[in-house]
């Protein structure tokens, strides 16, 4: 319609200037309208041709939805094919699991064929084994009981040797102190008894007295008491043939008081300092007693067995042997 009309004005303007009858305004009015024609004709072809372009664009979407469509399509198909594959492996896998549980279930109603096949056995035949399964579990029982019997009688022997052993202690405890007894009484006589115009070298009375002193004291159970005569004893007389006996009695102090950790502590003083003297075995055992008593086996063990190695006639090794014996 606009290309008609375009047509119409640009012949009705040629006819004006070709009859004469136009004037200079008009033809500039029909210039103007000619350009806006112009510029209106621009315009629309622009417009046409991003149109052209927009259509374009759309054909070549259009194209790839398309081939996105096919692919779709085909794996739809593949997948529908997969489905199928699948749902056959499944169904063949339910038809051998039914098939198990077939086989499980006739093996179990073979079982309870065998049993129904067992209860209907006679009854002596049962009974039989009843009284069988009676008698083995009396057996048991009767060994049980001789097993315990024989425990018990372990425990008891094994009190009757730890008893013997504290009494053992005990008589070494009285022997060591009749030994000082005498040997003060010996020594006291030959400080007392001139030869050839000299003492005899030993122990004067005075220190025998100060000596039986202390170690009567301890006979009494006065502890403290002898402890401090005896440590007076050493201060004064440190190196007589009695000191080595004072040092072991104060470590006796501590032993009757339980006090443990003391009384290794001066056992250890008899030996260090008097290596010669004849407390040592005394000392080693009462050493080896007094860790045992504080619960270590390993020290207690060695001590015993240095007693027995060192002074294997002596009395403190019976007492050792013994007393190794009954650490477990």
């Amino acid at each position: 319609m606009r290309k008609r009309w375009t047509k119409k004005c640009i012949i009705f303007g040629v006819a004006l200037v070709l009859s004469g009858c136009a004037t200079r305004r008009d033809v500039q009015i029909l210039d103007r309208d000619t350009q806006r024609l112009h510029s209106q004709l621009s315009a629309q072809q622009k417009e046409r041709d991003s149109l052209q372009k927009d259509l374009e664009t759309l054909q070549k979407e259009t194209q790839t939805l398309q081939k996105e469509i096919r692919t779709l399509q085909k794996e739809t198909n593949d997948w529908r094919v997969n489905v199928t594959g699948e749902s056959k492996k499944a169904q063949a896998d339910l038809q051998l699991r039914v098939e198990n549980l077939q086989t499980e279930v006739r093996t179990l109603k073979t079982g309870i064929e065998e049993y129904k096949e067992l209860f209907r056995k006679p009854s002596k035949e049962i009974d039989s084994m009843k009284e069988n399964i009676v008698l083995r579990t009396k057996a048991l029982e009767d060994k049980d009981k001789i097993l315990d019997e024989k425990d018990k009688s372990l425990e008891e022997r094994m009190k009757g040797i730890e008893e013997r052993l504290k009494g053992l202690e005990g008589r070494i405890g009285q022997l060591a102190a009749k030994q000082s007894e005498i040997e003060i009484s010996l020594r006291t006589k030959e400080t007392s008894t001139p030869t050839e115009g000299k003492g005899v070298p030993g122990v004067s009375t005075r220190t025998g007295d100060l000596y039986r002193d202390a170690y009567e004291t301890y006979q009494r159970g006065d502890y403290e008491g002898a402890r401090r005569k005896f440590e007076a004893f050493l201060k004064q007389y440190p190196n007589t043939e009695l000191s080595d006996n004072a040092q072991f009695w104060i470590g006796e102090t501590y032993y009757a008081r339980k006090d443990y950790e003391k009384a290794i502590l001066e056992y250890e003083k008899a030996i260090a300092k008097y290596p010669e003297g004849d407390k040592i075995s005394a000392a080693l055992l009462k050493q080896a007693l007094a860790f045992l008593e504080l619960g270590d086996k390993t020290n207690g063990r060695n001590l015993l067995r240095r007693v027995i190695d060192r002074y294997p006639q002596s009395e403190q090794a019976e007492v050792a042997k013994k007393r190794l014996e009954t650490i477990k």
